[in-house]
């Protein structure tokens, strides 16, 4: 999904699709490089001690073929037989007076040294993928949470953990598992070839020469699967979607009897994602016989050349036989390779959609020259505000103009699509106007920043959302109180009435979004939340839609026994919440088409009269 007004997508786009066909790996993959500076110390020495770890894994087997060759009792051939003369004559004697015991323990130092370098290596590389991943998962969430609540209308929340479990993790294995196999290919080239070039020029381009074969064949594997990883990653976030929204419907899936249709929902999805990874598997499965069948051929032409070079006495028999050990060392890492291209695929996919979070740029951000809020809000006031939402052509807000002071008390009531909440959002600035402007304490609120607007308004949606916790943790949230001012924000809330009662109290769990919890519970401990900050705007968007009369009465008393500084603006379709309101708003699609006290208004033959009458029962009786 592509989007001008939130930087680079987490999807698809034709760039990309472009990107796939002229890359091989692409350039998102490297971005994670600038992630491992911090910790380049680490990195440095797990650089070195794989490096160091395959010379320990490769040198014991010229030590093999220096045996070889005492035992036959011929001389080692090449630059390296004088090594082993000078091996024979100071080194050895100095181990054991047994040669073939001091060649023994050569080997065995050898392989020692191999488990200590790969030890501290897998250590380094490890602890540096999750220090990496760490680093990644906190960039994107930051990112992430910086957006407008606009952002997320259209988003899945399965796509978005998606990429900040999953592609995050995949990345780190670039670190921790591609980067050691990048250092390990290459170490043991450089140094297979250095060893053996000093033993055999002759074997030794018998040995190498077929491995060109491998680039054209990387290539192509590269430019075919690339694209097909990337769309298998973002079916994983389509499942992840669909999962997400299986399990927080639960009880609206059995209600509806819909469990069926949903796991052939989830089926689609997951058919999405097998097709991909069936037909990248099918892909990698073409490369890995090319690799097997290179290998094939250096084996045969190693046997075959080496056998008549041994024969003319070009090279001895314990340099043919270092030439066959190192063969199986080269033989890894060639299908090491094979799995790292796949490895680097699979990232660059992954990268994308990481590096696309990560780059997110909130449209809605404080003005260079912004300033903070002084002191409580004691003005809200809208002049002549429209607004339409972004990708809408319809026209939510037309010439909306009211003000409110300080202390008093604002209702807005009209039928659903009118543009109620919309008004709480400009104030909440989840959006801004086209036209118009937002006043709050005579200045305009795009010229004051986003924290110190906030920090002086308390939100309660119509549908509460609880963390996962206790309620102390949902009333506190974020924030440092005293038990005292604890207790007197679940008052005011009217929820102390039914904590009290549960059984562990205040620290009472409340499940996953608060599903323990009934719906009038879940918005007294969400109005118990925007209380316990002390807010000087108070924004209540349907709060008491799931309360009682008589407990909606009592909250009601509450809060203005105690708010006489506090200034309320409250959306409601039931009106008695507004009832008690300085002035209430009536709209019709987008407009204020009427306005007054309750006294007034219900004395109109209007839309808020009409309304109360039909929630009053006064239409039934007449």
């Amino acid at each position: 999904m592509s989007s001008t007004r939130h930087g680079t997508s987490i999807g698809n786009s034709d760039d990309e699709e472009n990107e796939d066909t002229a890359q091989i790996l692409g350039r998102r993959i490297w971005r994670i490089f600038p992630y491992v500076r911090p910790y380049r110390r680490r990195a440095t020495v797990g650089i070195a001690t794989n490096m160091f770890a395959r010379i320990f894994d490769l040198v014991p087997f010229i030590f093999i073929g220096f045996a070889v060759d005492y035992y036959s009792g011929t001389p080692s051939g090449g630059r390296l037989g004088n090594f082993r003369v000078f091996l024979d004559e100071n080194l050895l004697n100095l181990i054991s007076d047994d040669q073939a015991l001091s060649y023994g323990i050569l080997i065995f130092l050898g392989f020692v040294g191999l488990a200590i370098f790969q030890g501290v290596s897998d250590y380094c590389w490890q602890t540096l993928g999750y220090m990496v991943q760490h680093d990644l998962r906190l960039d994107a969430t930051r990112s992430l949470i910086r957006m407008e609540a606009s952002y997320y209308d259209l988003r899945q929340t399965g796509v978005l953990m998606s990429v900040l479990s999953s592609d995050v993790n995949q990345l780190e294995d670039v670190i921790s598992d591609s980067s050691t196999s990048i250092i390990r290919i290459f170490t043991t080239f450089i140094t297979a070839f250095f060893i053996l070039m000093l033993m055999s020029w002759k074997l030794t381009a018998v040995l190498f020469g077929p491995l060109v074969l491998i680039f054209p064949m990387v290539y192509l594997f590269s430019t075919r699967v690339q694209r097909k990883y990337r769309k298998q990653r973002e079916s994983t976030g389509g499942i992840n979607a669909v999962l997400e929204n299986v399990i927080s419907g639960i009880s609206v899936v059995q209600a509806y009897n819909a469990q069926e249709w949903e796991t052939t929902r989830v089926a689609n999805e997951s058919e999405g994602y097998r097709d991909q990874a069936i037909g990248a598997s099918l892909d990698r499965n073409r490369f890995i016989p090319g690799l097997y069948s290179v290998a094939g051929i250096v084996y045969g032409l190693l046997v075959s050349v080496g056998g008549w070079l041994m024969k003319e006495g070009d090279i001895s028999t314990g340099a043919f036989v270092t030439f066959l050990l190192i063969m199986t060392r080269l033989s890894m890492p060639l299908f090491i390779f094979g799995m790292l291209v796949n490895q680097l695929q699979r990232g660059e996919a992954a990268a994308r959609r990481v590096f696309a979070m990560v780059d997110l740029e909130p449209s809605i951000v404080d003005k260079a020259d912004a300033s903070a809020l002084e002191g409580p809000i004691e003005t809200i006031e809208f002049n002549d505000v429209h607004f339409t939402y972004p990708g809408t052509d319809t026209a939510v807000l037309n010439g909306i103009s009211f003000n409110v002071g300080q202390g008093g008390f604002l209702g807005v009531m009209g039928h659903t699509g009118a543009g109620k909440s919309t008004i709480l959002k400009l104030i909440l600035r989840y959006y801004e106007p086209d036209s118009g402007e937002v006043l709050v304490n005579g200045r305009n609120i795009l010229d004051i920043t986003l924290e110190s607007v906030r920090e002086q308004m308390g939100f309660v949606s119509q549908d509460p959302f609880l963390f996962y916790g206790s309620v102390r943790d949902n009333v506190v949230y974020s924030r440092d109180a005293s038990e005292d001012e604890i207790e007197m924000a679940l008052h005011l809330a009217g929820a102390d009435e039914f904590v009290v009662d549960m059984e562990n109290g205040i620290d009472t769990l409340v499940g996953d979004r608060g599903v323990m919890l009934s719906g009038g519970q879940r918005a007294r401990i969400s109005l118990a939340r925007a209380l316990l900050m002390k807010p000087s705007l108070l924004i209540l968007d349907e709060a008491s839609s799931a309360l009682d009369a008589e407990t909606e009465r009592r909250i009601q008393s509450n809060l203005l026994g105690t708010g006489e500084s506090r200034t309320t603006i409250a959306v409601a379709h039931r009106l008695s919440t507004i009832r008690n309101a300085d002035e209430i708003l009536s709209m019709v699609d987008g407009a204020i088409v009427e306005r007054g006290t309750h006294d007034i208004l219900v004395t109109n033959d209007g839309v808020y009269s009409s309304q109360w009458a039909i929630q009053t029962g006064a239409l039934e009786e007449e």
